[in-house]
């Protein structure tokens, strides 16, 4: 048998062939339209002119977005999710889960920690030995732990997640603006290549058609090419609006995040508008530019508030059930979380202190209206 790392080194130069085909695609859609469509076929200069501007800030939008899905690499967790070198050593040794989640619970004290298994226990990664954060996952073909982690792409080849989410969103914006843009500026040259394909010379061919030229097979093409692709790119780029309107990764549509009050599919959602800014920030001038503005550190997130009994709450965070609230510990809130219920808090005292204002200036009116009847 070939050693372990040869066939890792297989399989990672085999899984560059997707990325290649779409490349070598692209690079041909590129001459096909500028070469054998604009110079070639089309005759007015106007025309040629208003294509060609139009084809190449759509192109370059679409290879940089491509390009910075592809090639940003995906964020992993701290080092403040690593176990210490003592609670690791005592982690391996201990064979039994109890005593390896007591561990795990003792360390996970002071991290912001949120969600949990499906038993309710603290999510931890064998292979590379860290608590899990919030909405971080395993990725099998990349081998590391993924910040945020949406799936992984073959196109691009790449672990989609926290640090390049944005970018794989634009890049399937532009893809779909790229292969439209083809699609509906080639229609009018296909229909009449495809006419001219039925006759056996351009001599008899109507005035209004094209002469029979090489250029006919890769426009023909072309349309073929762009109009299978827009309809692939259109189904997954709706998809993914939908996912970040509702704050979800892929992950979590299909598994529902498991939070101390239960599974929540809901728990990350903040509302449309905060659920679009955490993807793609705060300032509108950089949506659609490929440059980070997620928001975040990819570790912690703010969740959806819920009005749960602070004694069930507890109950629900019990490692074990033979211990008492007092003794599991709790996580503190998040900074998101604490803005939130100290705003809610001000909404309440304010609406209270209105309330007794109202009050005493009722009382008040009273007592002038009593003392202005008596006299």
């Amino acid at each position: 048998m070939a050693p372990t790392h040869v066939l890792r080194c297989c399989q990672r130069g085999l899984a560059w062939i997707p990325v290649i085909f779409i490349a070598l695609v692209v690079c041909w859609s590129y001459y096909a339209y500028v070469v054998e469509l604009c110079i070639f076929t089309i005759t007015s200069i106007g025309e040629q002119i208003v294509y060609l501007i139009f084809f190449h800030l759509s192109f370059i939008m679409f290879v940089w977005s491509y390009w910075k899905t592809i090639f940003t690499k995906p964020a992993n967790p701290s080092k403040e999710f690593c176990l210490p070198k003592a609670e690791k050593e005592r982690y391996e040794k201990e064979e039994r889960p109890e005593s390896q989640q007591e561990i795990l619970w003792r360390a996970a004290t002071s991290l912001p920690l949120y969600t949990r298994t499906g038993a309710g226990a603290i999510r931890y990664c064998d292979r590379c030995q860290v608590i899990k954060p919030d909405r971080c996952h395993h990725c099998s073909a990349c081998d590391m732990c993924v910040l945020k982690m949406d799936h992984h792409c073959p196109w691009v080849n790449n672990c989609v997640g926290f640090s390049n989410y944005k970018f794989f969103i634009l890049f399937l914006a532009y893809s779909l603006l790229y292969c439209l843009f083809i699609a509906a500026t080639v229609l009018q040259y296909f229909i009449k290549f495809w006419t001219l394909c039925r006759r056996k010379s351009a001599e008899n061919c109507p005035k209004n058609e094209l002469p029979d030229t090489h250029a006919k097979f890769h426009v023909l093409f072309l349309f073929f090419v762009a109009a299978m692709f827009c309809i692939s790119i259109l189904s997954l780029f709706s998809y993914h609006l939908w996912l970040v309107g509702k704050n979800r990764s892929t992950i979590e549509a299909f598994r529902a995040p498991v939070f101390r009050t239960g599974s929540d599919k809901n728990g990350f959602s903040l509302g449309f508008r905060k659920n679009i800014a955490q993807v793609f920030g705060d300032q509108k001038k950089y949506w659609l530019l490929p440059v980070f503005t997620s928001q975040g550190d990819g570790l912690t997130f703010p969740t959806r508030l819920v009005n749960v009994d602070a004694e069930q709450a507890t109950v629900t965070l019990h490692p074990e059930p033979n211990k008492s609230s007092a003794e599991v510990p709790v996580s503190p809130l998040s900074e998101s979380q604490n803005r939130l219920l100290s705003n809610e808090q001000h909404a309440n005292n304010t609406g209270d202190h209105l309330a007794n204002n109202t009050l005493k200036s009722a009382e008040s009116e009273t007592i002038t209206i009593s003392v202005e009847s008596e006299s």
